[in-house]
């Protein structure tokens, strides 16, 4: 998992194995091991709705299934997932979420190319 943040933006971006794992049940995972020694994760998994939640370094992010399998069903697109979480401070954190094109492009449209061969 990809995992920009810059302001008040925080883009999530996956690829089609880390996709097939969310969609079976499980999570995509970035993890960083800095040089004094602390360990930073980003999780994302699927639940009933979006969701955040953070324990010190580890962030543990909740997309809403339903959506991420409609996006799925449509891959591959460039256009991926917006959501808004509030802060505490009142403002938002924009959460941009996607699948990888290019991957997409080359498991779905080579996997669609065999089969008609057949």
């Amino acid at each position: 998992m990809r995992v920009q943040l810059e302001a008040q933006t925080l883009r999530l971006r996956i690829d089609e194995a880390e996709l097939a794992q969310l969609l079976a049940g499980g999570h995509a995972e970035n993890r960083t091991v800095l040089p004094d020694g602390r360990v930073e994760i980003q999780q994302v998994r699927l639940a009933a709705e979006l969701g955040w939640q953070r324990d010190d370094a580890h962030w543990r992010i909740d997309l809403p299934d339903a959506e991420v399998r409609a996006l799925s069903a449509r891959l591959p697109s460039r256009e991926g997932l917006q959501f808004a979480l509030a802060t505490a401070a009142g403002g938002t954190l924009q959460l941009l979420f996607d699948v990888d094109v290019r991957d997409s492009a080359r498991k779905r449209l080579h996997q669609s190319s065999k089969g008609d061969a057949a």
